[in-house]
């Protein structure tokens, strides 16, 4: 048995140092090391050597399989291949180039965007101001000038945690972003306010709308709010043509139609005229409300409305990503396709 071990190991290495190609290489794997190779049809027969040369035996085959692998891992790095017996990924060589390359990610386009506004207003003097998505009914309806039998204040129209039949003050997640505007005067009361005050605050609201092109259950918005003595609607006027022209271009077409807000008076809708799909003509979008502060709103905050004026207004973001990147649906914002986001 040891020679015939030993007769092998001979032709094996023979029959390696004549092989000068990959695929010569992996002839040979396949004949000494593979399954059916001639190492494992040696395995099988150590059972009928006598008991008191097993041991030897057994050495003997142990050495012969680590020399043979040392040598065909040798004998394949010196040839460029191997076939089967390789370790790791094998490269294949038909594979188009353009899968197997590497992208660089980017931010979201939401994200893109609310830099892009923080930005434009930055220009115009406007900090950034931030507040919590949970919020109460006080600064969601109440100091917002939104009595109990406001029909935005149904359970139906909102995402309440607090059952509101149930808890004097329930919580919910708010439904907009002049929950920011509240607590950012009320802020600025408590520690000395003084003139001038002018914020945007961007984040994420709730309303439970149907889900369609133009409508989600959760969206952002851009909450802007000046606030100063002898501020008026032409000041306001002129800050949003300003960002309409800033951001969309000198040939922006923007209006202000009259509304009604509980916590503005008087109160404006601003829209765009906005081509959602190439070769379709323009049309006009609606992308918020705005208005002068009411008067109810700034006492309940502590400010003096006989001595203080200001606007505020709030935007849908994803409307505005809409617009200036002409994307026809809100959905495509959301599904993470990764098709359409390489595209932005």
């Amino acid at each position: 048995m040891l020679g015939e071990i030993e007769q092998v190991e001979r032709e094996a290495m023979d029959g390696l140092a004549a092989a000068n190609d990959a695929e010569a290489v992996e002839a040979w794997r396949i004949a000494y090391l593979g399954s059916k190779g001639r190492l494992k049809g040696l395995m099988p027969r150590l059972k009928d050597v006598p008991k008191e040369e097993k041991a030897a035996v057994g050495q003997r085959l142990n050495a012969l399989k680590g020399s043979l692998e040392s040598a065909f891992e040798a004998k394949k790095s010196g040839v460029g291949g191997g076939g089967g017996g390789a370790s790791g990924p094998l490269l294949d060589i038909t594979e188009p180039g353009l899968i197997r390359s590497e992208r660089l990610g980017r931010r979201h386009i939401i994200t893109r965007v609310i830099d892009e506004l923080i930005e434009v207003f930055g220009r115009m003097g406007f900090d950034v101001a931030e507040g919590p998505e949970l919020e109460d009914d006080e600064h969601n309806f109440i100091k917002l000038n939104i009595p109990p039998e406001h029909p935005a204040r149904d359970p139906i129209d909102n995402f309440y945690v607090d059952d509101p039949a149930k808890v004097t003050m329930p919580r919910m997640l708010r439904s907009q972003t002049s929950t920011v505007q509240i607590r950012t005067m009320e802020d600025a009361v408590a520690k000395g306010w003084g003139p001038p005050l002018k914020i945007i605050s961007p984040g994420r609201v709730y309303r439970p709308d149907t889900v369609d092109a133009t409508h989600s259950f959760m969206f952002h918005q851009i909450e802007g709010l000046y606030l100063d003595r002898g501020v008026s609607m032409i000041d306001l006027k002129t800050t949003l043509e300003q960002f309409a022209h800033a951001y969309f271009g000198e040939g922006a077409d923007v209006r202000l139609r009259p509304s009604f807000f509980p916590f503005t008076e008087p109160s404006a809708e601003l829209d765009m005229k906005i081509a959602l799909k190439p070769g379709e003509p323009a049309k006009w979008i609606e992308l918020g409300g705005c208005g002068m502060v009411d008067p109810a709103v700034l006492q309940a905050c502590g400010v003096d409305p006989e001595e203080f004026t200001g606007f505020a207004f709030g935007f849908g973001i994803e409307r505005i990503a809409m617009g200036r990147y002409g994307i026809p649906d809100i959905r495509m914002l959301f599904e993470n396709d990764v098709r359409f986001l390489a595209q932005l």
